[in-house]
């Protein structure tokens, strides 16, 4: 036990503690070792962590002034706007922080891609991290629906209508979303009832997610298995908190630019006119982060097969840990990954692009062709590369790299001591 951890001393201290240690788990928080070589790239589960905390608390805020009628909501928005006391700080925060939420978790996403963050024995942290992610696309979807705006009101409209497509049972479950054959006020209340709870099961996913973390540990750039703990390793607190917090006061000064500079610009103009039945938007269109999906949904001319697209193009991700089948996690040491990652990268930019365009001519060309690649790069070039790729030679230790010495090198004097 180290000098400086916490025990408690009374008794009702150490009796609570035997029986919940909540009291000394900052100890393990704080004495948590982390592999040292760390990069920023891994501080955005931190941020998305604050992003999290953030939404939950200016939603509550919204949701105590906000009025769930298909009457009153469009107005109910605007009163928050200019009569609630800082009610236009809470709403853009709440708003443009959806988008700050997706932008952080994408990172954190194609960082785990690129290092490798996905393989054993961290499978049930990805998967678990892809529930997550699942929830925050439904939940920011239905949040979209709440201002009751043109483009809230026709993207409900667009989205319920392709349950439709399921054999069956797709018109049920449809007029279920709607609460009747068209949607209107009880989508209204149905959304908004899911939209305030789903943040609190996101959080509680969170929790278990960071909980499988602990168990294995952090991966690393290089990508190796690490003793905890070891020379390999330093303390959370202070050395990875410190980072944790400059990243993050990075990310809240570009997050503030939005807010309080372009709060508009990540959103449409036509959610600003009131929903209208009988006035069709010229071109639908979700949110920035829902792009790429829904370019893959309009990219198949079927509307049922396009449905299976859009969810099979989630769930390719889930089984990933086992399409992946390369023993090197790390990008560094995998040559030809390294250039499909990018093309990956480059291909999701593209879908996100021509989600947003009309889905006609060269664009509706350009989405099928991304479209095709990006199951062809986790169904086919992953697993041909995981059986033919020629891997970099990997160090032994974190500290090899810094100190010197090849990998054989190290081999050889790991034999002469044995």
């Amino acid at each position: 036990m180290s000098d400086h951890e916490y025990t408690p001393k009374s008794k009702l201290g150490k009796w609570f503690n035997d029986r919940l240690p909540l009291l000394t788990l900052s100890n393990h928080l704080q004495e948590y070792p982390t592999p040292k070589n760390l990069n920023y790239w891994w501080t955005f589960g931190g941020i998305l962590t604050f992003c999290l905390i953030t939404q939950i608390v200016t939603g509550l805020i919204l949701a105590m002034h906000y009025v769930a009628s298909a009457d009153l909501a469009f107005g109910s928005v605007e009163h928050i706007m200019r009569d609630v006391n800082y009610g236009w700080l809470m709403r853009y925060v709440h708003a443009n922080g959806a988008s700050m939420f997706f932008l952080a978790v994408y990172i954190h996403i194609f960082r785990s891609l690129y290092y490798g963050s996905y393989k054993s024995p961290r499978e049930v942290i990805w998967i678990i991290g892809m529930i997550i992610y699942f929830l925050m696309m439904a939940t920011a979807f239905m949040g979209y629906v709440l201002p009751w705006g043109q483009m809230s009101f026709w993207g409900a409209t667009v989205i319920t209508n392709l349950f439709s497509a399921i054999p069956i049972v797709g018109e049920s479950v449809t007029n279920w979303l709607w609460g009747g054959y068209a949607v209107d006020n009880p989508t209204l209340t149905r959304f908004y009832s899911l939209h305030y709870l789903f943040p609190f099961l996101i959080f509680g996913l969170v929790i278990l997610h960071i909980w499988a973390l602990h168990i294995p540990g952090n991966n690393n750039p290089i990508g190796i298995d690490i003793k905890k703990p070891s020379k390999d390793t330093v303390p959370f607190h202070p050395y990875i908190v410190i980072k944790d917090l400059f990243a993050l006061l990075i990310f809240l000064i570009v997050f503030a630019f939005f807010v309080f500079y372009s709060p508009n610009i990540l959103g449409h103009a036509d959610n600003y006119i009131e929903a209208n039945p009988l006035v069709t938007p010229s071109h639908i269109v979700p949110e920035w982060y829902l792009l790429p999906f829904y370019a893959i949904l309009r990219s198949v001319p079927d509307k049922l097969f396009g449905v299976i697209a859009m969810f099979a193009a989630i769930f390719v991700l889930v089984i990933l840990p086992w399409l992946d089948t390369s023993k090197v996690r790390s990008a560094v040491f995998r040559p030809l990954y390294k250039q499909f990652y990018w093309f990956l990268v480059a291909d999701v930019l593209i879908l996100g692009y021509v989600g947003a365009m009309p889905a006609e001519g060269l664009y509706l060309l350009v989405a099928r062709i991304a479209t095709a690649y990006y199951f062809i790069h986790f169904l086919v070039i992953l697993p041909i590369l995981g059986a033919k790729e020629k891997t970099l030679d990997i160090p032994m230790s974190l500290t090899e790299p810094v100190l010197g010495g090849s990998p054989k090198e190290a081999m050889v004097k790991k034999n002469k001591e044995i």
